[in-house]
C-alpha cells in the first residue's frame, strides 16, 4: 500500500469560527471547499497523514521534521486559546523518511526544533480533517531554501518510506497562494499576484504538477507566494502516479489566495515523472543562456570553472577579448544564481587590478568560493550556475535620496570607515528607502547613525 490521494489546502486562521468570529462567513466558499476535501480524505481511510507546512521552522539548507511522540497546539496566538488539537506522530515512518533522505544526499532530520507546538499551517488542515472523522497519526515536514527539484526529491523519499512500511497514506500540502492579490489586503498588491494564482489554479484543475517546478522564481517572489515548496514536495511524493484531480475552488477576498483541490491516486503513469522533464527543460534553458553569453560573462564563467576544477586561478587572459575589457580599469561585481536564487556575489567598488578583465577573473573566483553567505561552489554545481557581471561607473556623492533611482543607480552608504553597497535593478528591491536600508545593513551601519550617500551606474552583462 502507498498513496491513496493528496490534497492542497490553505491555512487562514480566520477560517476557524473561534478566530474569525463571523468573518469566516466572508470566505464561506473556501470553508465549504475545505470540508469537501476533508470528507474526501475520510473516504480514503488513511493510516497516516504526511503534512508539509510553510510554518514548521524553516532552514536554508535543511528540512526540519519535528521530533517526539506527540504534539499539540492551539489558536492562542490568534485569540482563541480554547481551540486546541493534539496529534500523534508516526515515529517509524519519520525514521524511515530521514534515512531515505540521508541516502539521497538530502539534509533532513529532527534537529533544530524551536517550538514543539503545532504550527497553524498544520493545525488548520487537521482541524477540518478531525471534523470529518480523520484521526490518523501524522508526519510533519518543514520547507527549506533548497531549489525546487530538491523539494521534489524529498517527496520521492517520503514515498519510498511509505512503501517500505506499507502505509495507506494521504499527503496534505498546506499552503496559501499569493499574498498580494489586493491593494487593501494586509500585504498590498503586486501584478504578479494574480498571475501566480492563475498558474497554480491551472495546475490544480489539470493535475499538471510540472508547473510547480517551472514557475519563474522572480514571479513567485514578487507574488509573495506561501505554499509553492509545499506543493513541490507533494508532487515528488506522487512522482509517476496517475491522479484524478478535483478542483474545489479559489478565493482571494482578503488579498491572500486560497486554493483547494484533491488528487485521488488511480494507478501509475510514467509520463508523470516530472523530475526528469524538469531536468531536461533546465538543461535546454541553460544551454540557450550559455550560448548567448557575451565576453564579460564568458570570462567570469571560465575563471570560476578553471579554479574549481584545477584549484588554480587563470594565469593569463584568453585571446580576442574586447578592448573595453583589457584597456579599461573599473570596479566590477560578479553574481552567481541558480534559477534566480543568489549563489554568490563579490565585487570591487573601484579598480584593484590592471583591467576590467582581471577584475572579473578575480571576482568570479571570490563570488564562487569566498562569499561568506554560501559554501564554496562544487564542481557538480558548475553547469547549473547563471552569471552576471556588473561593471561599475565612478561613484558620485549625492545630498538627497531624490537623486537616487533603484532601477538606474546603485548606492553606497558610508559611516566612518564602514561602507555598504547595493547594485541597481535587483529583484525585490522596489524603493529607494529599501535600497538604502539593505546597503546600510550590509555595511553594519545602525539605523540611527549618520551616513553619507553615493550613487553609481553600472553596465550589466548577462
Amino acid at each position: 500500500m502507498s498513496w491513496v490521494g493528496s490534497v492542497i489546502v490553505p491555512h487562514p486562521p480566520v477560517i476557524l469560527p473561534s478566530v474569525g468570529r463571523g468573518r469566516e462567513r466572508e470566505i464561506q466558499s473556501t470553508m465549504d471547499a475545505y470540508r469537501a476535501a476533508a470528507r474526501r480524505v475520510a473516504e480514503w481511510r488513511p493510516e497516516v497523514l504526511v503534512i508539509s507546512s510553510p510554518h514548521v521552522v524553516m532552514y536554508a539548507d535543511y528540512f526540519h521534521i519535528p521530533p517526539g511522540k506527540r504534539t499539540a497546539g492551539d489558536m492562542a496566538r490568534f485569540g482563541a486559546p480554547q481551540t486546541r488539537l493534539e496529534a500523534e506522530y508516526d515515529i517509524e515512518l519519520r525514521r524511515e523518511l530521514i534515512q531515505e533522505a540521508e541516502a539521497s544526499g538530502i539534509r533532513a532530520g529532527t534537529m533544530g526544533e524551536r517550538d514543539a507546538a503545532l504550527d497553524h499551517g498544520t493545525f488548520i488542515p487537521l482541524y477540518f480533517l478531525r471534523e470529518a472523522g480523520v484521526d490518523a497519526p501524522i508526519v510533519r515536514i518543514g520547507l527549506s531554501g533548497f531549489p525546487p527539484l530538491t523539494h521534489y526529491r524529498l517527496g520521492e523519499c517520503v514515498t519510498r518510506a511509505v512503501e517500505k512500511l506499507n502505509r495507506r497514506a494521504v499527503f496534505v500540502a498546506s499552503g496559501d497562494l499569493s499574498h498580494k492579490l489586493r491593494a487593501d489586503g494586509p500585504y498590498g498588491y503586486a501584478p504578479e499576484g494574480p498571475v501566480f494564482d492563475e498558474a497554480i489554479v491551472g495546475a490544480l484543475k489539470s493535475g499538471d504538477f510540472l508547473k510547480f517546478l517551472t514557475l519563474e522564481p522572480s514571479l513567485c517572489e514578487r507574488a509573495a507566494e506561501c505554499g509553492l515548496r509545499s506543493f513541490q514536495i507533494m508532487a515528488g511524493a506522487l512522482d509517476g502516479l496517475s491522479v484524478e484531480a478535483s478542483y474545489l475552488g479559489h478565493e482571494g477576498k482578503f488579498g491572500v489566495g486560497y486554493g483547494i483541490a484533491t488528487f485521488a491516486v488511480t494507478g501509475r503513469d510514467a509520463g508523470r515523472r516530472y523530475a526528469e522533464q524538469y531536468e531536461d527543460a533546465e538543461r535546454e534553458r541553460l544551454a540557450r543562456r550559455k550560448a548567448s553569453e557575451d565576453a564579460w560573462v564568458q570570462l567570469a564563467r571560465r575563471s570560476l570553472e578553471t579554479y574549481v576544477r584545477t584549484k588554480r586561478p587563470l594565469s593569463e587572459l584568453p585571446d580576442g577579448l574586447p578592448r573595453d575589457m583589457t584597456a579599461k580599469r573599473a570596479g566590477a561585481f560578479v553574481s552567481l544564481h541558480v534559477r534566480d536564487a543568489l549563489r554568490g556575489c563579490i565585487g570591487t567598488t573601484a579598480p584593484t587590478t590592471d583591467s576590467v578583465a582581471w577584475e572579473i577573473v578575480q571576482n568570479a573566483v571570490s563570488a564562487g568560493t569566498r562569499d561568506p553567505r554560501f559554501p564554496p561552489v562544487r564542481a557538480s554545481e558548475l553547469d547549473t550556475l547563471e552569471y552576471s557581471v556588473d561593471v561599475l561607473g565612478t561613484p558620485e556623492a549625492i545630498s538627497s535620496t531624490a537623486e537616487l533611482d533603484v532601477k538606474r543607480y546603485g548606492v553606497i552608504v558610508s559611516c566612518g570607515g564602514r561602507r555598504g553597497l547595493l547594485l541597481p535593478d535587483l529583484d525585490g528591491v522596489d524603493s529607494v528607502e529599501q535600497q538604502i536600508d539593505i546597503a546600510r545593513q550590509k555595511g553594519g551601519i545602525g539605523p540611527r547613525e549618520p551616513y553619507t550617500l553615493e550613487r553609481f551606474e553600472v553596465v550589466r552583462h548577462t
